[in-house]
C-alpha cells in the first residue's frame, strides 16, 4: 500500500484546480475503516480514502497533515478546527448538511445486510423483528436501521470492525454496512467464510444521501469548490482510476460489488 508520499504532480490537467499559498490542509480521517482507511503493522495510514485525500492535496498543490479522529467525533471535531476537511467515507445527507457542507460526491455504494448462510430469517422489517442489527454508531446506517427495522434491537459499535467481530461471536444476528466494507473487509476473509448477504440493496435517500463526499465547515465555499475541481481532475487525468483498482476490482464512483449479487 501506498503512503502519503503518493503521486507525483500530473503534467496535463482537464481542470483547472486552483492554488493556494496557505498553511497545510488538516484533513481528518478515521484509521478504522478497511479498506478506505486502516493502518499498517508499523502504524502507517492506508486505504482507499487515505490516498484520494493525499491525491486531492496533490491536486491542489497543497501540503497535507492527516489527522486520526474516531467517527462519532468527526464533526464536531471539524466544526471545532481540528482539522479543515473530513476524507472518511462520510456519506452525504441533508441531516449533516444543515452542519457543514459537501464537496461533490467521490464514489457510492450501497448498504446491505450481512448474516449467517443458515439464517432462518428474512432481511425484512418482520422478518428482523426481535433480532439483533449491529451498526456503526453516527453512521448513516444506524440511521436507516432505526428508521426500518423498529422492531429491531439496534446494537451501536465504535467502529465497523467490532461490528463484525461480534457477528462472528453471536452476540448480533445481523449486521448492516456498505455492501463493498462488508464484502471486502469480512465476507472475502476467513473469519466471513460461514456468513453472506441476505435480502438486496438498501439506498434510502433520506439516510443515505447522494453518495459519498468531503465535508468542510460551513461557509468555507473556497475550499468546498477547490475539492469538487480536484474530485473531477483526478478523474479524469486517471489518477482516481489508478488508486481505485488498487483496491476494488471495479470502479467504485458509482459501482458495486458483483458479488454483491449472492444474496442469502
Amino acid at each position: 500500500m501506498i503512503r502519503r508520499t503518493f503521486l507525483a504532480t500530473v503534467a496535463a490537467l482537464a481542470v483547472t484546480v486552483p492554488a493556494f499559498a496557505q498553511d497545510a490542509l488538516r484533513i481528518g480521517v478515521e484509521g478504522a475503516y478497511p479498506p478506505f482507511s486502516y493502518k499498517e503493522a508499523d502504524g502507517t495510514l492506508a486505504g482507499f480514502d487515505i490516498e484520494i485525500a493525499n491525491a486531492l492535496c496533490a491536486e491542489m498543490n497543497r501540503d497535507c497533515t492527516l489527522v486520526e479522529q474516531e467517527w462519532d467525533g468527526m464533526i464536531p471535531a471539524l466544526k471545532a478546527r481540528k482539522f479543515d476537511a473530513i476524507v472518511a467515507s462520510m456519506s452525504i445527507t441533508e441531516e449533516r448538511k444543515r452542519q457543514i457542507d459537501f464537496s461533490e460526491k467521490y464514489y457510492q455504494t450501497p448498504a446491505r445486510i450481512v448474516a449467517p448462510k443458515d439464517a432462518t430469517f428474512e432481511g425484512t422489517p418482520e422478518g428482523l423483528a426481535g433480532k439483533r442489527i449491529g451498526v456503526q454508531r453516527g453512521a448513516t446506517h444506524q440511521c436507516y436501521a432505526e428508521k426500518t427495522f423498529p422492531d429491531a434491537e439496534i446494537v451501536l459499535y465504535g467502529t465497523q470492525e467490532e461490528v463484525f467481530r461480534d457477528l462472528v461471536l453471536g452476540r448480533i444476528d445481523v449486521q448492516l454496512s456498505d455492501s463493498l466494507i462488508a464484502q471486502e473487509s469480512f465476507l472475502s476473509k476467513d473469519e466471513g467464510a460461514d456468513y453472506g448477504f441476505l435480502g438486496g440493496d438498501h439506498t434510502d435517500v433520506e439516510c443515505y444521501g447522494e453518495g459519498v463526499g468531503i465535508a468542510v465547515r460551513k461557509g468555507d465555499d473556497e475550499l468546498r469548490e477547490a475539492l469538487s475541481a480536484a474530485i473531477t481532475a483526478i478523474r479524469e487525468n486517471g489518477t482516481y482510476t489508478e488508486i481505485n483498482d488498487k483496491y476494488f476490482p471495479f470502479d467504485i464512483y458509482g459501482g458495486r460489488p458483483a458479488s454483491a449479487d449472492a444474496s442469502n
